[in-house]
């Protein structure tokens, strides 16, 4: 295990409920006091919540919930969401990111999460991993008034670890994790969907044999967990001893010029097979169209999925192409594989579609394998499509599947991030 191991400063910095502690900012109010929920009310009792406020968490009300859910007997004030000021809160903050860093050492993992490597910048500032992350904090809090947490590990999964597990309830919000931790602050965990990458059917599937806690899962014969779980189970059992395995440490190196595109979205009900299908279709299509309008193609594609509340978990996976391709059907058929390899059947509520490792667009080599002819045919309709929702929007021309029930497209193309801008 020890060929593994990686021995970096890494900075995992969250903005403490993110929506909530921007609206917070923008009314002057302290958001740890406060009761604001981030919701479209409108919608009805059935809309998702999309932050709550510390205080209300401390409350025990969840970040995640719908409105019908919250407490009744508190005067809860209600924001509206406006994913387009978010958006410029979170670009502000990740400006402020690369006065400290550059942009090779630093991995944009969400809106409001972002890892940072340090390592290079020691000696620069003269101060400990520790330090420079308190500055950073400082300095987010000063320029927009919104809290932070930060995780500090020797990888990117310890980093992770350490801000989810303890950095969120440590007096100063850090949070410095080394792999002599482990054993004392992560193997004591449980239940297992404590830890990030475990989801309640994975838990339910250890529980099974014996695994309740994360130390359990670290003693158990990985040869065991791989032949019963295939990659994933050995990947958790070297998660259990703080070891990253996974491609995620190579997006550190991601050069800046290396674009890539993608969509997520939070779905308002609980999905299965086959109508996640026409979900995932209507991503692809809108990760293509991008890529057609910058003229380019992609090598890899990434495709996850977030379960139910009541699950937990979820997967996220990447696969290469056969060759750089901008084709809607052949990232589909990439997103599905995935899909079938690793999905477990449990209640979906989000989906993420990107494609990286991006190419100038240079044509397609078709293989004796394909149809030359519908290979030429998708490309130009759809380069045709691309004209028609330029000119008259992007709800001009759809498929037809977009007027089933499981489609959420029509909606989605009204919006930012699917909230109101």
């Amino acid at each position: 295990m020890e060929e593994y191991k990686l021995h970096k400063n890494i900075l995992c910095i969250d903005l403490k409920s993110f929506y909530a502690s921007v609206e917070c900012a923008l009314s002057g109010l302290d958001p740890f006091k406060t009761p604001l929920v981030v919701a479209d009310k409108s919608r009805g009792g059935g809309s998702i919540v999309l932050a709550v406020t510390p205080y209300l968490k401390s409350l025990g009300v969840p970040n995640r919930c719908r409105i019908y859910e919250l407490p009744k007997n508190i005067k809860i004030i209600y924001r509206k969401p406006r994913m387009e000021k978010y958006l410029e809160y979170s670009t502000k903050i990740i400006e402020t990111y690369l006065d400290y860093v550059s942009e090779e050492d630093m991995y944009v993992y969400s809106i409001d999460e972002v890892f940072l490597d340090v390592t290079p910048y020691l000696n620069y500032y003269k101060k400990t991993d520790y330090e420079i992350a308190r500055m950073i904090l400082d300095r987010i809090y000063k320029d927009t008034k919104i809290y932070s947490t930060c995780g500090i590990g020797p990888n990117m999964l310890i980093a992770k670890l350490a801000l989810d597990i303890e950095s969120k309830h440590s007096p100063d919000f850090i949070a410095k994790w080394e792999y002599e931790d482990i054993p004392n602050k992560l193997w004591p965990i449980k239940p297992l969907s404590e830890m990030w990458g475990i989801g309640r059917n994975m838990e339910k599937n250890f529980n099974q044999l014996g695994i309740y806690k994360i130390g359990d899962l670290a003693h158990y014969d990985v040869k065991k967990l791989k032949k019963k779980f295939g990659v994933i189970g050995e990947e958790l059992y070297y998660h259990s001893h703080g070891i990253d395995m996974s491609l995620l440490q190579e997006k550190m190196k991601i050069k800046p010029g290396n674009k890539s595109y993608g969509i997520g979205q939070t779905l308002f009900e609980d999905y299965y097979k086959p109508e996640i299908y026409q979900i995932i279709q209507e991503m692809v299509d809108d990760v293509c169209r991008r890529l057609r309008i910058h003229k380019k193609q992609a090598k890899t594609i990434h495709f996850g999925l977030g379960y139910s509340k009541d699950v937990g978990g979820g997967f996220g996976r990447q696969m290469k192409l056969a060759q750089p391709s901008n084709i809607a059907s052949h990232i589909y058929k990439v997103c599905v594989k995935l899909m079938d390899k690793f999905y477990d059947n449990s209640p979906i509520r989000s989906v993420r579609v990107s494609a990286t490792n991006l190419v100038d667009e240079k044509g397609y080599q078709v293989s004796l394998f394909e149809d030359i002819e519908a290979v030429t045919k998708e490309h130009n309709l759809f380069s045709t499509v691309d004209k028609i929702k330029d000119k008259f929007g992007k709800n001009s021309v759809t498929r037809a599947s977009s007027e089933l029930d499981a489609s959420t497209l029509k909606e989605r193309n009204k919006m930012i991030g699917g909230h109101n801008a």
